[in-house]
C-alpha cells in the first residue's frame, strides 16, 4: 500500500513538471511574438536602433524554446530592418539564418519566410529577376499551409517589380491580390501600402485611357488609405500617413486644373497635414521637403514669388539636415530655387544654385559608385556562397555514395570469407564500383572548373557594365559644366545689352572679352578632369587650329545636341552653326562622306 502511495506521488509530481515546462515554453513563444510585434513597430515608425534590438531578443527568446518558426519570421525582419537602414555588410548572413531556422522548422510558412528575406536582399541588391523568383518560391510554399500575411507581402513586391517595368496588367493583378490577403488580417499598416499600391494602379489606367472612372477610383484607395490613421490609433505609422497625405497632395497637384479652387485647397491641406506629422519625427526629410514643394508650386502658379522661395528655402534647409541628405530630392529643391531667382532677376543667386546643382549631382554621382560597389560585393559574396551551397551539395551526394560503396567493400569482404569460390566475382566488382567513384570525382572536378570559368565571366561583363555607366555619367557631368557655362555667358550678354546705352568703353569690352575666354578655359579644365583627353585629341588632330568655338561646338556635338538647340546656346543662327561644322570637318581633314558626330563620339570614346 505505501508502494502505491509513492509511486502515485512520483507520477503527479511529473505529471505538474511536464505541465510546468510546457508553460514556461508557452511563456517564451509569446515573449518572442511580443518582441517580434515591438520591432515590426519600431521598424515602420524608421527607428531602427530600438528595431533591431527587439528583433535580437525575439529570435533569442524563439531559439530558447526551440521555437524554430517564430526564429525564421525573426531574423526575416531583421533583413527587412537592416536593408532599411542600409546595414548592408551583413545582411546576406543574416538572410541566411532566416533560411537555416526555416529548414530546422520544417514548416512551410517558415520556409515562406525564409523566401521573403532572400526577396528583401535581392531586392536591396536592385535584382529584379531574383526578387520574382523568391517571390514565387514563397508562394509556392504557401500552396502548403497559407499565411495571408507573408502572401500579401510576396504579392506587394511582385507589385513593386511590375511597378518599376510598367507592366500595368501585373500591377493591377498584384497590387489586387496583395490587398485581398492583407485585408484578412490586422496589419493596417501594410493595409494603407496596399491601398496606395491600388491608387497607381488605377493611375495607370487613368494615364492609358484618361477615364474620369479611373481618377476617381485613384482618389478614393488614396483616401482609403489615408483613413485608417484615424481609424487605427497607433497602428498606422506616421512616416505612412505622412505618404499618403503627400500622394493625395500630388494627385490634385497633378491632373486636376490651376482654375479648381477646390482641388487646390485640397492640396495644400493634405501637404501641411504631412509636414505636421513628421515635424519632428526622424529620417523623413524627403517627405517634409515633398509638401513643401507642393506648397511652393501652388505659389508659383499665383506668381507670389515671396512665398514661394520660403517655400524652397525652408526645404532646402530640411533637407540639409539629414546626412547623408537624399540628393535626388536636394538637386530637385535647389534647382527650383535656381529657376525661382533666374525668373525674379537675381542671376547671381541663380548661378550659385545651379552651381549647387552641379555640387550635389558630383555628390550623388559618388554616393551611387559606392553604393553600387558595396552591392557588388554583396551579390558576388551571396552567388559565392550559392555555388559554395552547391558544390557542398554535390560532395555530399558523393560522399553518401562513398559510403555506400564501403558498406558494399565491407560486405563483399565478410562473403569473401564465407564463400572463397566467389572471392573473384566480388574482386572485379569493387575494381569496377571504384573506377565508378573515381569517374564522378572527375565530373566533380571538372564542373568546380567549370563554375570558376563562369565566375569569370561574370565578373568581366560586370566591369564592363561599370565602365559603361561611368562613361554615360561623365557625360552628364560634362553637359552640366556647359550648361553653367553658358549661363555665365548669359549674364555677361545681359550685361552688355544694358550698358549700351553709354558712350564705348573699348577697355572695358576688351576686359569682359578676357573674363568670358577664362570662363571657357575653367569649363574646358572641368571637362578634361572628366573626360581629360578629349580636347587635347581634337586639337591634335587639327592641327592645334581650332578656335575656342570650334572646340565649345565640338563639346555640344559630342553631347548629342541637335542644330536648333546649338543654334540656342550660342545665340547664333542655324545656318551658322551648319558652316561652322563644315568648317571644324575641313580643320579635321575629315572627307565629304565622314560624319562629324560618329568622328567625334569616337574621339570621345
Amino acid at each position: 500500500m505505501k508502494f502505491l502511495l509513492h509511486f502515485l506521488f512520483i507520477c503527479i509530481y511529473i505529471s505538474l513538471s511536464l505541465d510546468g515546462f510546457t508553460q514556461t515554453e508557452a511563456a517564451q513563444k509569446d515573449q518572442s511574438g511580443l518582441f517580434y510585434q515591438q520591432a515590426e513597430t519600431y521598424r515602420i515608425n524608421r527607428s531602427y536602433e530600438a528595431a533591431l534590438s527587439a528583433a535580437s531578443q525575439s529570435i533569442q527568446t524563439a531559439l530558447q524554446s526551440k521555437n524554430y518558426t517564430g526564429a525564421a519570421k525573426a531574423y526575416t525582419l531583421l533583413v527587412n530592418i537592416k536593408s532599411n537602414a542600409r546595414q548592408l555588410t551583413t545582411l546576406t548572413k543574416t538572410s541566411d539564418s532566416a533560411l537555416l531556422m526555416a529548414q530546422r522548422a520544417n514548416d512551410p510558412v517558415a520556409m515562406a519566410y525564409a523566401y521573403y528575406a532572400r526577396v528583401l536582399l535581392y531586392k536591396t541588391l536592385d535584382d529584379a529577376e531574383n526578387v520574382v523568383k523568391n517571390c514565387q518560391s514563397g508562394l509556392k510554399e504557401l500552396e502548403r499551409k497559407m499565411d495571408h500575411n507573408i502572401a500579401g507581402k510576396f504579392y506587394y513586391q511582385l507589385y513593386v517589380v511590375n511597378s518599376d517595368w510598367n507592366n500595368e496588367d501585373k500591377v493591377n493583378l498584384y497590387a489586387r491580390k496583395a490587398t485581398e490577403n492583407i485585408l484578412q488580417t490586422k496589419d493596417y499598416n501594410m493595409l494603407s501600402n496596399c491601398y496606395t499600391a491600388l491608387s497607381v494602379a488605377h493611375e495607370y489606367n487613368y494615364n492609358a485611357q484618361k477615364e474620369k472612372g479611373e481618377l476617381d477610383s485613384t482618389l478614393f484607395y488614396l483616401s482609403q488609405s489615408e483613413a485608417l490613421y484615424r481609424q487605427h490609433p497607433g497602428q498606422v505609422a506616421d512616416y505612412t500617413y505622412a505618404i499618403a497625405c503627400i500622394n493625395i497632395a500630388n494627385c490634385y497637384l497633378k491632373y486636376f486644373p490651376e482654375t479648381d479652387a477646390g482641388a487646390k485647397a485640397q492640396a495644400i491641406h493634405f501637404a501641411n497635414t504631412a509636414r505636421t506629422v513628421l515635424k519632428d519625427a526622424g529620417r523623413s526629410q524627403e517627405v517634409v521637403a515633398s509638401s513643401l514643394g507642393i506648397l511652393s508650386e501652388y505659389a508659383r502658379r499665383e506668381n507670389n514669388n515671396a512665398l514661394e522661395e520660403r517655400y524652397l528655402l525652408e526645404a532646402y534647409e530640411v533637407m540639409k539636415t539629414e546626412q547623408p541628405p537624399y540628393y535626388y530630392t536636394m538637386i530637385n529643391v535647389v534647382n527650383a530655387l535656381s529657376a525661382l531667382y533666374k525668373r525674379k532677376g537675381d542671376y547671381q543667386k541663380a548661378l550659385d544654385y545651379q552651381e549647387k546643382v552641379t555640387e550635389y549631382s558630383n555628390k550623388n554621382f559618388s554616393q551611387k559608385q559606392a553604393q553600387s560597389a558595396q552591392k557588388l560585393e554583396i551579390q558576388y559574396e551571396t552567388e559565392k556562397k550559392d555555388n559554395e551551397m552547391k558544390v557542398l551539395k554535390e560532395r555530399e551526394k558523393s560522399r553518401m555514395l562513398q559510403n555506400y560503396l564501403y558498406a558494399c567493400i565491407a560486405v563483399a569482404s565478410l562473403l569473401g570469407l564465407v564463400f572463397m569460390f566467389r572471392s573473384y566475382h566480388f574482386r572485379l566488382r569493387y575494381a569496377m564500383q571504384r573506377e565508378k567513384q573515381l569517374q564522378l570525382e572527375k565530373l566533380d572536378s571538372e564542373l568546380q572548373i567549370k563554375l570558376q570559368k563562369e565566375e569569370q565571366a561574370r565578373l568581366l561583363a560586370e566591369q564592363q557594365l561599370m565602365e559603361t555607366q561611368q562613361q554615360q555619367l561623365q557625360k552628364e557631368v560634362m553637359a552640366n559644366v556647359l550648361h553653367l557655362e553658358h549661363k555665365n555667358r548669359m549674364l555677361l550678354n545681359i550685361k552688355d545689352k544694358l550698358s549700351e546705352g553709354g558712350p564705348v568703353n573699348m577697355q572695358k569690352i576688351l576686359k569682359e572679352e578676357l573674363v568670358i575666354d577664362n570662363d571657357f578655359e575653367d569649363a574646358k579644365l572641368q571637362i578634361q578632369r572628366v573626360h581629360p583627353d578629349f580636347f587635347n585629341l581634337i586639337n591634335e588632330k587639327a592641327q592645334r587650329n581650332l578656335s575656342s568655338l570650334d572646340l565649345k561646338l565640338c563639346a555640344y556635338l559630342y553631347l548629342k545636341m541637335d542644330t536648333r538647340q546649338i543654334a540656342q546656346l550660342m545665340n547664333i543662327e542655324a545656318k551658322s552653326v551648319r558652316m561652322s561644322r563644315y568648317r571644324i570637318k575641313q580643320k579635321l581633314g575629315l572627307g565629304r562622306d565622314e560624319d562629324l558626330n560618329i568622328f567625334l563620339q569616337g574621339i570621345g570614346s
